[in-house]
């Protein structure tokens, strides 16, 4: 397919997220024109059927030419295998692969993060921005680096794995293996672990969220907490108190190594930036080095919310039908 007819073409971009799969058929202009959204099943086997089920249900309406895939873990560098994903039941597997030959599509696998970089650099929010870094937060941290707009993927395909930044030793246990990660205290579900701390420090607290975990432990998510911070639940501010200061305590080592010109927050947890992002951005001025001396990045929120990753990886499979 030559690069005019697949500019044209209609690929599907899925983002394989830790709690949902989210697939939508994309145009060329990062127009989303279908969706579906399931839960993200628990063994590689389902996981896989789940896949299937999502795209051949989408090419029943539309003509598609090709799959992207965003997951959250890491992908080898040639992006066909996905080796490890600390939310996901995939080890070692070929993804990438077996799906296209399953479907006889091209399959193009991408790490979640760099593929909204790459949808928000070219899209959205980081539209001209030279040295950017994305941080993606969802069900845990993705992370990535786009220098002059070229993805930095390190010598093994891996980086920048921020989420996994040890910021707490010997604190919460994490997903990956590892304890204290920043996205234990800065994700959807470290929004769940604070807001049952904060409430099990304030036992005779009446708020509605207290009065609704006291009814039903198992319910709480990121989403109850968000929504009960803009309802001015008192537990649910503090809790967002605390989320904005380690995402701030982040974001000042993240400005340390990389020196970004712009930061782009996306991922699930963005759709709330109003409740912690004017907060994060004086956490990070006054935890930066030599803050007061230099200059610091522009943060931001996403453009294109929590369709980035999808757009992203629909963009990257229409790439590779046009080579």
């Amino acid at each position: 397919m030559n690069s005019a007819t697949a500019v044209q073409a209609l690929t599907v971009g899925i983002d394989v997220g830790g709690t949902s799969i989210r697939a939508s058929v994309v145009d060329g202009g990062g127009e989303i024109l279908d969706s579906i959204q399931a839960p993200t099943p628990s063994s590689a086997k389902a996981l896989d059927s789940a896949l299937d089920r999502t795209v051949q249900e989408l090419a029943s309406r539309h003509e598609i030419a090709a799959v992207g895939l965003a997951v959250a873990g890491f992908i080898t560098p040639d992006r066909t295998t996905v080796r490890f994903a600390p939310h996901l039941p995939w080890v070692e597997a070929p993804v990438g692969r077996d799906l296209g030959n399953r479907l006889n599509l091209p399959v193009v696998l991408e790490h979640d993060a760099n593929a909204a970089a790459l949808a928000e650099h070219r899209f959205g929010a980081a539209a001209g921005g030279q040295n950017v870094v994305m941080v993606a937060i969802g069900t845990g941290i993705g992370a990535a680096l786009l220098q002059d707009g070229v993805l930095y993927r390190g010598s093994h395909g891996v980086a920048p794995e921020l989420g996994h930044i040890q910021v707490v030793p010997g604190g919460r246990h994490c997903a990956c293996g590892k304890r204290g990660c920043w996205e234990r205290y800065c994700s959807g579900t470290a929004l769940v672990d604070t807001a049952i701390e904060q409430l099990a420090a304030d036992p005779a607290s009446s708020t509605i969220l207290a009065r609704e975990v006291s009814v039903d432990p198992g319910s709480l998510t990121g989403r109850r907490v968000a929504g009960a911070a803009q309802d001015g639940d008192p537990i649910a501010l503090r809790t967002f108190a605390e989320f904005a200061r380690w995402l701030g305590v982040g974001l000042a080592l993240v400005g340390d190594v990389y020196d970004p010109d712009l930061v782009v927050i996306a991922g699930g947890v963005a759709g709330s930036a109003a409740l912690y992002l004017d907060d994060a951005r004086e956490h990070y001025g006054v935890l930066a080095t030599g803050s007061g001396h230099r200059p610091l990045a522009r943060i931001r929120g996403t453009q294109l919310g929590e369709s980035a990753g999808l757009i992203g990886a629909a963009e990257l499979a229409r790439a590779a039908i046009a080579i």
